[in-house]
């Protein structure tokens, strides 16, 4: 029997602060009909102009998803669209009163609870799907990033990444079916290494970003005064390293929650096909720029 399409009962809002603005913004999800699809609205402008999630819209990688449509921009879009295909919504309208997402804890954990809050509704006409009947290869030989996707009868991903240093060696991530999401992936954070940390702070690029938002890893010997700037930059009373090399910002949901993040952004931007997947992707050391070009290749290869 055909499933069916799924929106939400009721509207839900999430406000909270973008990460490169800081801006406090308000995300608010709306019902929407039947083959509608999930579009962005920027209440903020003249004429609420709209922007489709579709992986042609996508027009910047560097520091999370951005999306354009005549003209128009969002920020930071890929927490919310895996929130939406964790949770197996098709049609909704996601209006914001700023051009980035609020990135709350560096996950999609509050999308999600939100959503569900809202409840959601099965609708009438029938899901479609992209269906993986032929391998699909991405490779960057030079960044070590390799996505593949091969025929199955369900959703599934493996995830592997290795960043090389003491800290943050190999990890892997595994989803099985679409439906562990809510539970074992959707509140996995964000990572960055202090050096990365350190290069946005000093050109003015975080300015909603706090010490909650992210795990830091420390993959080098930081003297206590650097310890020190950290904490009064981010108004935390003390910082340190811990011995599993980051600081002391947060506890690690999982052993291998950056892998999970991966995986859960790998599910955000497929998410821009526009329909959800049967099939299981494989991929190595992810990232949003080969992400959202091994969806193009998808569209491109498969017929849907």
């Amino acid at each position: 029997m055909p499933e069916k399409q799924r929106t939400l009962k009721k509207a839900a809002t999430v406000s909270g602060t973008g990460l490169h603005t800081g801006l406090t913004a308000n995300l608010t999800f709306q019902p929407a009909p039947e083959n509608f699809g999930i579009k962005f609205q920027r209440t903020d402008l003249n004429g609420s102009p709209i922007i489709h999630a579709n992986v042609d819209n996508v027009v910047d990688t560097a520091r999370g998803t951005t999306l354009e449509e005549n003209g128009v921009r969002i920020y930071t879009t890929e927490h919310v669209l895996a929130a939406l295909t964790g949770l197996g919504i098709d049609n909704i309208l996601i209006e914001m009163d700023k051009d980035e997402s609020p990135i709350m804890d560096g996950s999609s954990n509050f999308f999600v609870k939100a959503l569900l809050k809202a409840g959601i509704e099965e609708q009438n006409a029938d899901r479609e799907y992209i269906i993986i009947d032929s391998e699909v290869i991405y490779k960057d030989l030079k960044n070590k990033i390799a996505l593949r996707a091969i025929p199955d009868d369900h959703y599934n991903i493996d995830v592997t990444i290795n960043y090389e240093t003491q800290v943050l060696g190999e990890q892997k991530a595994q989803l099985n079916h679409i439906n562990e999401f809510k539970d074992e992936f959707s509140k996995c954070r964000t990572f960055v290494f202090l050096h990365e940390l350190e290069f946005l702070l000093n050109n003015n690029l975080i300015k909603g970003g706090d010490l909650s938002t992210a795990i830091v890893f420390v993959n080098r010997l930081v003297s206590q005064e650097e310890l020190d700037r950290l904490s009064e930059l981010f108004n935390k009373p003390k910082v340190q390293v811990e011995k599993e090399g980051i600081l002391n910002n947060l506890e690690l949901h999982f052993e291998n929650e950056p892998a999970r993040h991966k995986l859960l952004d790998v599910i955000g931007d497929l998410t821009l096909l526009g329909k959800p997947i049967k099939g299981k992707i494989i991929a190595s050391r992810p990232g949003h720029y080969s992400n959202v070009e091994f969806a193009k290749l998808i569209k491109k290869q498969i017929k849907f």
